[in-house]
């Protein structure tokens, strides 16, 4: 599955017509959520332009939109990256509704707020709106020494529980070097397509069900 990044609704440049003929690209709302400092606009803008930039607090949101592809398939992610401030988190909830997957940022360097960060996401899973829904936790700033791994991570978080009732992966990457970006966001496409496929699959058997009843 390669990875492209192609628009920003923030920075709006000239689309090739061509680019899209013959071709409706499905679109998979993603939201990217994590704790103020976690490193979640940086890891996105390093993604999108390859280059490090000096970010401050993001207040609201940042859109950002890429396409993932595997094969002949095509999934665009709208990735909703939204402030992680402590005042900002009640808001979180207002992004929720059609939401396909959540990316959940983590500094695993800063040892201090891990038990914070892991609260906010078990919060966040719980909501009704992302029952189920697949999540790719970015177990970020791997190229400090001291970081947690994504394995230990992993173990501190509880994932096998917390995210029991859904597909899940921890992803090990850095914002600054990019490494590990790429696979969390094709990590994501693929969770969000097979998620999608097996709720087909779920409908199309209750609607056989149905009708034999």
């Amino acid at each position: 599955m390669d990875l492209e990044i192609w628009r920003s609704r923030k920075q709006p440049e000239r689309q090739d017509k061509e680019m899209f003929k013959g071709s409706k690209l499905p679109d998979a709302r993603i939201l990217l959520l994590g704790l103020d400092g976690s490193g979640k606009s940086t890891l996105l803008f390093k993604l999108k332009y390859n280059e490090s930039f000096r970010t401050v607090p993001t207040i609201g949101f940042n859109v950002e939109m890429m396409e993932a592809k595997q094969k002949r398939r095509k999934i665009t992610l709208t990735v909703w990256d939204v402030g992680g401030q402590e005042k900002m988190r009640p808001h979180w909830k207002s992004y929720y509704q059609d939401t396909a997957g959540l990316l959940f940022v983590v500094d695993c360097w800063d040892r201090t707020r891990l038990n914070e960060a892991r609260r906010e996401l078990e919060r966040v899973l719980k909501n009704e709106h992302l029952r189920g829904l697949p999540v790719v936790i970015l177990a970020n700033k791997q190229d400090k020494d001291g970081a947690l791994t994504a394995t230990d991570l992993t173990e501190e978080f509880n994932l096998r529980k917390t995210c029991s009732n859904r597909d899940w992966f921890v992803q090990p990457c850095s914002g600054k070097t990019g490494a590990g970006l790429p696979e969390g966001f094709r990590r994501m496409a693929l969770l969000v397509e097979t998620t999608s496929n097996n709720n087909i699959k779920d409908t199309v058997k209750n609607l056989r069900k149905s009708m034999k009843t």
